[in-house]
């Protein structure tokens, strides 16, 4: 027998607790249909697309017959990164099928969409899931970022789910894997199949998130990890009183895992995406706001400090999201643009490979290496991969130029020295919080109630997660109602809309309301590693985000 550490032991014996309602009558619950629900944006564009699904009702449940159900052959897939409590929805999800019909299977495709499309599987029983529960992880059928994007792929997963005899396919992803639930479930209704498909929120950078979704699973646990990490550098930064460490976290598209580390840490500075472009800040001025910092605190002896920089700024940052935009179309009309960019000395040669003036002279003006980050790999949409982008590099240099003019000037008397980081994977594949636990299994769970219930191009939801399990509500939200419109390999694609962090929201509001304070003081906090066990008030809490924005 493998052996395993004595915390995943107890970890084993840890049971997630349910709702009210599915602790009455377990996943065999009847819909209540709200009002539909229609896209903010692209309302004609998304209707086009989406003829079949659009302006479905959001879904509700309540209590259902006391007969038993038929038995559901169900797949699941995990697709695209890792985030804490995968492991969980597939449990739920067994588990709430097995309540239906004892008779009930699920298999699950592995590697993600590539197993679909290979007809690649393994029927999950219950001995298979056992020592999964409540581990990190997706290892148990593993994950994929292979696209689902045409009608070959589709008619192949048609036939390997028909082989199967398959009714229903879960597929647990970010926005984009969701996005695919959402364009499945389609072309199963336009071509009459009885496969119904429903989506589970995940994404550690929380911007698979609205109204309707608190919050996705997987960023409760990685910000506590990340927490930990930087509080404990925290420490060390005001134990040894000589490094300024610049902090790159999780985050393209979204700044939430930087804002919540911020308030659960008090950092000194923290940078938040959407503030940059909602002032279109350009970068000279966010290094000369952060050596304003940094001159001041050494003013008061503390040469040192804690920077938190979302992985994604730069494209938040005027300049740099112009020339990023530009680079994105042009390579994706011809990539061998690629190595002339790559190789351009001057803004003539720059503008001839089809850069504006403005967008060539701002490249120059970066660093090489990030220079070839900006121009060389590409991600499967044909944009920059940003995780690749070393940001606390670019930022380092860009800040000991400045104060070295500023030491030039007689304005700053100190030495900068500095210590990059970047945390990310980091936080992907920790053994979920009790409360990402508990979170992920009723996400499965409510994925087999609306199996049971007949419903399609959804996504599995809970409201009220501030408060004790028992006052949670499962609830059901169409795909096509969370969709707009975005840019992607030149070309307008529907995508589910990503959630940025609300300047007006309770949150940032926080944050904003004390960071001059953090910038001066050292106000740390040290929240320490994820307790499992324990008061309740330490234990089972969600995130500060999430708390600020219940109140």
């Amino acid at each position: 027998m493998k052996l395993i550490s004595p915390l995943q032991a107890e970890r084993l014996k840890f049971s997630p607790s349910l709702p009210a309602l599915f602790q009455e009558c377990g996943s065999n619950v009847t819909i209540s249909q709200q009002e539909p629900l229609l896209p903010a944006g692209d309302k004609d564009s998304i209707h086009r697309k989406f003829p079949e699904t659009y302006g479905k009702p959001i879904i509700t449940f309540k209590q259902g017959g006391k007969s038993e159900s038929q038995p559901y052959n169900v797949g699941v897939i995990f697709s695209g990164g890792q985030a804490s409590g995968g492991h969980n929805v597939i449990s739920g999800l067994f588990d709430g099928l097995k309540y239906l019909n004892r008779n009930s299977k699920l298999y699950g495709f592995l590697n993600g969409p590539c197993g679909l499309l290979s007809d690649n599987y393994v029927e999950l029983t219950s001995e298979f899931i056992k020592p999964f529960r409540n581990t990190g992880g997706f290892d148990m059928i593993g994950s994929g970022r292979t696209k689902l994007n045409n009608k070959d792929q589709f008619d192949a997963v048609k036939e390997n789910c028909l082989n199967l005899n398959i009714s229903a396919l879960v597929i647990i992803g970010g926005d984009d894997s969701n996005t695919t639930a959402g364009i499945l479930a389609e072309y199963f209704l336009a071509n009459n199949i009885s496969i119904q498909v429903v989506g589970c929120p995940k994404t550690i950078d929380g911007d698979l998130r609205n109204e309707w979704i608190e919050t996705s699973f997987g960023f409760d646990t990685a910000c506590k990890v990340y927490s930990e990490l930087i509080g404990s550098i925290c420490r060390d930064a005001v134990s040894a009183k000589k490094y300024w460490h610049i902090i790159k976290l999780m985050g393209r598209s979204a700044s939430h895992i930087a804002l919540e580390c911020a308030l659960q840490t008090h950092a000194n500075i923290t940078i938040i995406s959407e503030e940059v472009e909602n002032k279109k800040l350009r970068l000279q001025t966010i290094i000369e706001s952060i050596c304003s910092v940094i001159v001041n605190r050494s003013r008061q002896g503390k040469n040192y400090g804690i920077l938190l920089v979302p992985e994604g700024l730069v494209e938040f940052i005027p300049e740099i999201k112009v020339l990023i935009s530009e680079l994105n179309d042009l390579l994706a009309e011809n990539s061998a643009n690629q190595e002339d960019i790559a190789n351009a000395g001057d803004t003539k040669e720059l503008q001839k490979h089809g850069l504006s003036q403005n967008s060539a002279e701002v490249y120059l003006t970066l660093p090489d290496d990030i220079r070839l980050q900006l121009v060389m790999d590409r991600d499967s949409h044909g944009n920059v991969q940003v995780s690749k982008i070393d940001t606390e590099k670019l930022l380092i240099q860009k800040i000991s130029d400045h104060l070295s003019n500023l030491k030039i000037e007689g304005k700053y008397h100190d030495s900068f020295s500095s210590q990059g980081h970047f945390f990310g994977y980091e936080g992907r594949c920790v053994a979920p919080s009790n409360f990402d636990a508990n979170y992920t299994y009723n996400l499965g769970y409510t994925a087999a109630a609306m199996i049971r219930a007949g419903e399609t191009g959804y996504l599995s939801a809970i409201k009220n997660l501030n408060l004790p399990v028992s006052d949670w509500q499962p609830h059901g939200i169409p795909i096509s109602g969370m969709m707009n419109m975005e840019r992607r390999h030149g070309s307008e694609k529907p995508v589910i809309q990503k959630y940025l962090v609300d300047l007006n929201g309770k949150p940032f509001n926080k944050f904003a309301e004390n960071r001059d304070n953090w910038a001066q003081d050292d106000d740390y906090i040290f929240p320490g590693p994820i307790q499992y066990f324990g008061p309740e008030s330490i234990a089972d809490s969600c995130t500060i985000t999430l708390s600020l924005e219940k109140e």
